[in-house]
């Protein structure tokens, strides 16, 4: 009913707006705007039609179903079904006709469950159990369409999608009237069954009547009245008809006489067009070879309104061994699955154009069948006037190897010219295609878990690398490139050690130290990432880190400060393990040119060479507690950077005589938050 919500949304939509559709869609009692997809009850649905009505000012819903019913036949024909449905019957008469064979196919092949929505022609879900259709041709062209459904309203949405068939497939355009209405008795249970009228009239272009002059069907009819005059009169006389037709039969380049021999065959002068099937005067075939032939068929006919067993296949003998007694009542046996109608001959003989399906029945199979499946068959229905009697033209309905074992059948029980060996085992073959596809999607899945964690262990390890190495530098490495050494023209050092570190070692346990340094250290690392800072290592209680290196930059100075500044304030937070009191660091900086490369193989290290690092290095072993040391050149640097120093004077450096230094403050501009990247 999806299909018809959206139909009628877009018809009101179209003509009245949005507001007026939600409104209707609320009156109506349907809670979700988005229909498409959705399965309402048969009373919401058919408000919706009649408040849709009221508004459009449609006199009855009848007149507005056509468009729901053209609506679903295009989204048909857009879903893949539009050859399907095309080459049921070469006229309208005979698509109809077929309608329920298709609906049988599309039913036994989905196995769809309650409430899935199927996309086929006609096909509501209500346990998929379809509408069922039967026609009947009328002396004046016109024809009955008898119309069967569980569901009461939708009998109005039948002519417009027969209709677009008929324009879309045959290029006519129909009148369908109802002219009887029942609750029909034939089919099990109470059904709806509409008859509806339908006429028909064909629909040509100037263009397409010329076409269609010289169509086979037209040709056929040409020649029918042919063949009628020539029973009657002499071959010229025909010649003459053939010639008053003109060229729209036959090139005007043949002769005549050409025209009649290319139409008439040579001995017994009957038309190719006209064919006439040559019966024998007796039946060249004993009854044993018809039985064995033809393993799954039964003959009935109806005696005291029973459909009593004349005949049966030997392998529904072997399987229904009460059919071994002739003149047994057939629905004993069996059931009739599809269509739902009574066992009864007159029953079967008004929907002789569908596939039957039987089913046998448990209460009547031998021991041995108890606790197998029922076997079906399905087939068709041919009526014999003649004898009077039905003959059932069946194969046992199975799709599947596993199928036939449970039921303890074998391929030999099918007749060799039954297909339905031919679907088994091509099913089976798709079936086992199936299962390696589906082997291949698990392993396919799993080859995409094992990726999803190599890729995980391969961050981890990258991450674990760069934290080690400079990201450029172990890109290399991994390329098993060799890393040339680097010269930087100007960066800023820094270095920091614990005061008092040898005597809080000899008193303490070593595991407190470890505890001890590695607080410490976590708290500077994070500062390393606030500051964009490149730390080079650790040794001891000594951190070393650089600005400028590997990535050169102009703000190499400011960065260190700013480092510096909160690594003061993050060791207030590291206990000392003897005293209690927070520890104190010494930091000194300064700023020169210097070499940097990768040493080693084993256990590669990031290096930095030159002067600037020994002086960096007295500037920390010659500082304060708490205090941050800078050289004079690190002091040039952040001269003009909103950074408040104090000068230190002269003092004598080891390996270096006097030097003037100074100490580094604070930041005139950044607060204590900024520098630790708090919040």
């Amino acid at each position: 009913y999806g299909f018809i919500n959206t139909c009628l949304k877009s018809l009101v939509v179209e003509k009245y707006g949005e507001e007026t559709w939600e409104k209707l869609r609320l009156q109506a009692g349907v809670q979700d705007s988005f229909l498409t997809f959705e399965v309402y009850k048969d009373e919401i649905t058919m408000q919706l039609v009649d408040k849709a009505c009221k508004i459009l000012g449609m006199c009855h819903r009848a007149s507005k179903m056509n468009q729901p019913g053209e609506y679903f036949f295009e989204f048909c024909k857009r879903s893949g079904y539009h050859h399907m449905l095309r080459t049921l019957g070469g006229n309208l008469y005979e698509f109809i006709e077929n309608l329920d064979a298709l609906h049988s196919y599309l039913s036994l092949s989905y196995q769809a469950k309650k409430g899935t929505e199927v996309l086929f022609l006609l096909v509501f879900p209500q346990e998929m159990n379809a509408p069922s259709f039967r026609v009947e041709k009328n002396e004046d062209g016109s024809m009955h369409l008898h119309y069967y459904s569980d569901r009461r309203g939708l009998c109005h949405i039948v002519p417009g999608i027969i209709g677009a068939a008929a324009l879309d497939f045959f290029n006519i355009e129909i009148s369908m009237e109802i002219v009887d209405q029942t609750e029909e008795e034939e089919r099990t249970g109470k059904k709806e069954h509409i008859v509806f009228l339908v006429t028909q009239n064909p629909v040509f272009s100037y263009k397409e009547r010329n076409e269609f002059s010289s169509s086979p069907q037209y040709l056929a009819d040409s020649e029918k009245q042919i063949e009628n005059q020539l029973n009657k009169e002499d071959l010229e006389k025909a010649k003459n008809t053939i010639r008053d037709r003109g060229s729209s039969v036959c090139p005007v380049k043949k002769s005549h006489w050409k025209t009649i021999r290319g139409i008439i065959t040579l001995g017994k002068g009957k038309l190719l067009r006209g064919f006439d099937p040559v019966y024998p005067k007796s039946l060249w075939i004993d009854t044993k070879t018809f039985c064995n032939g033809l393993p799954f068929h039964m003959v009935f006919d109806k005696e005291v309104g029973q459909a009593c067993v004349k005949q049966a296949g030997v392998s529904i003998q072997k399987i229904v061994p009460g059919l071994q007694t002739t003149g047994i009542s057939l629905d004993h046996y069996f059931s009739i699955l599809h269509p739902e109608v009574p066992f009864t001959i007159s029953s079967i003989q008004k929907f002789i154009n569908s596939q039957f399906v039987f089913q046998t029945r448990r209460e009547m199979m031998p021991e041995s069948w108890k606790q197998r499946p029922m076997l079906e068959l399905r087939g068709q229905m041919i009526w014999m006037e003649s004898l009077q009697c039905m003959l059932y033209l069946c194969s046992p309905l199975l799709r599947t190897l596993h199928e036939l074992e449970e039921r303890q059948m074998h391929i030999a029980d099918i007749a060799p010219h039954d297909v339905t060996r031919d679907l088994i085992l091509l099913n089976q073959q798709r079936l086992a295609e199936m299962e390696l596809s589906n082997q291949l999607e698990r392993k396919k899945e799993e080859l995409r878990v094992l990726s999803k964690h190599l890729e995980e262990e391969k961050k981890k390890t990258e991450a674990l690398l760069y934290a080690m190495l400079p990201q450029h530098v172990a890109n290399q490495l991994k390329e098993g490139k060799r890393v040339e050494a680097g010269e930087f023209k100007e960066c800023t050092i820094l270095f920091s050690d614990v005061v008092t570190f040898t005597n809080i070692c000899a008193q303490c346990e070593p595991i407190q130290i470890v505890l001890m340094l590695n607080s410490m250290y976590l708290r500077f690392d994070r500062l390393t990432t606030v500051h964009d800072v490149y730390k080079v290592e650790t040794i001891g209680d000594a951190y070393m880190v650089v600005g400028g290196v590997p990535v050169p930059v102009p703000t190499h100075a400011e960065r260190v400060a700013n480092f510096a500044l909160g690594m003061i304030i993050a060791a207030k937070g590291v206990q000392n393990p003897v005293s209690g009191n927070p520890i104190q660091i010494r930091v000194g900086i300064h700023t020169g040119p210097v070499l940097a490369g990768v040493v080693g193989e084993k256990m590669p290290r990031y290096c930095l060479f030159g002067d600037t690092v020994n002086i960096a290095s007295r500037m920390e072993s010659h500082g304060v507690p708490s205090k941050i040391h800078l050289s004079s050149s690190a002091y040039q640097c952040l001269k003009y950077k909103n950074f408040e120093m104090t000068g230190r004077g002269e003092i004598e450096v080891k390996g270096k005589g006097k030097m003037h230094t100074y100490f580094l403050i604070r930041n005139k501009t950044a607060t204590e938050n900024e520098i630790m990247g708090r919040p």
